[in-house]
């Protein structure tokens, strides 16, 4: 495979004796494109160093579609995919992001449009993950949960991760219980979350690097779109903050917790 540098239009294969993917060379400039500004030395090598990990774990072709939310310098970088659709911003501002530790939502008005449904081919029923990471949790309410992210709008099969109105991690992966499955407590924990379904009847949940497994039969799907920070029809708007997320097929979330913390980690320390 072939290595390219990460800065145009330079003919070499290297800036400062780093070597970096073609895949993450190609995330790198569009996203600079956006800011209207290069990225960092130490920041581009984080991103690569991300690709490269993913690959060689691999669980790189599992990221139907995917967002870094942080380490750019704008929001409309940090909204550029590092595979997959663009998504779409509703009404997020310069004041919501940080650089290193992403997005705030506002429980009101903000959210993000995946430009995906919950229905398309690419998350086959039996065959689907979701996931986000978190650097601050969501209020709780009474009334209301407050999404992460997914579909939660009909019924049959759906894609969601949701933080209840008891603070409980509620998700549901094609499943058909009425009120999905929840882990007492972890919705309102930090770091990455998310949940895979690799069979008609295996899902596992992850969240605080544990992996809960539910036997919870799949069943067809519904449409509607996905959305982060809200349920993709303009309901249950979360207030966490988040750097990334991931719509795809079925992967080894361990793996994939490792490589997102590492370069979350690796941003709050270079930035």
């Amino acid at each position: 495979m072939p290595l390219y540098s990460a800065v145009a239009p330079l003919p070499v294969n290297r800036i400062k004796n780093r070597l970096f993917d073609p895949a993450a060379r190609d995330y790198i400039l569009r996203v600079e494109a956006a800011d209207g500004q290069r990225l960092e030395s130490q920041v581009r090598g984080a991103i690569n160093a991300f690709v490269l990990g993913c690959k060689a774990d691999g669980i790189w072709t599992s990221l139907v579609a995917t967002c870094i939310m942080a380490g750019a310098r704008t929001v409309a970088g940090a909204l550029v995919p590092l595979r997959g659709n663009s998504p779409t911003n509703n009404n997020f501002v310069a004041g919501d992001y940080s650089r290193t530790l992403g997005l705030l939502g506002d429980a009101s008005t903000k959210f993000i449009s995946t430009s995906y449904n919950n229905n398309d081919a690419q998350f086959p029923q039996d065959n689907a993950h979701i996931s986000c990471y978190v650097t601050q949790a969501p209020t709780t309410s009474a009334t209301t949960s407050r999404m992460f992210i997914g579909q939660i709008v009909g019924v049959l099969g759906r894609l969601w991760m949701q933080s209840n109105i008891s603070g409980s991690l509620n998700i549901k992966n094609r499943s058909s219980p009425t009120g999905g499955i929840t882990i007492a407590g972890e919705g309102v924990t930090t770091g990455f979350k998310g949940h895979s379904r690799n069979s008609s009847t295996n899902t596992v949940i992850r969240s605080s690097q544990t992996n809960t497994i539910s036997s919870s039969a799949s069943t067809s799907l519904s449409s509607g779109a996905i959305a982060v920070f809200n349920n993709g029809a303009s309901g249950l708007y979360s207030d966490a903050r988040m750097s990334f997320y991931s719509l795809g097929t079925n992967i080894d979330l361990a793996l994939l917790d490792s490589r997102i913390t590492t370069l979350m980690n690796t941003l709050g320390r270079v930035i």
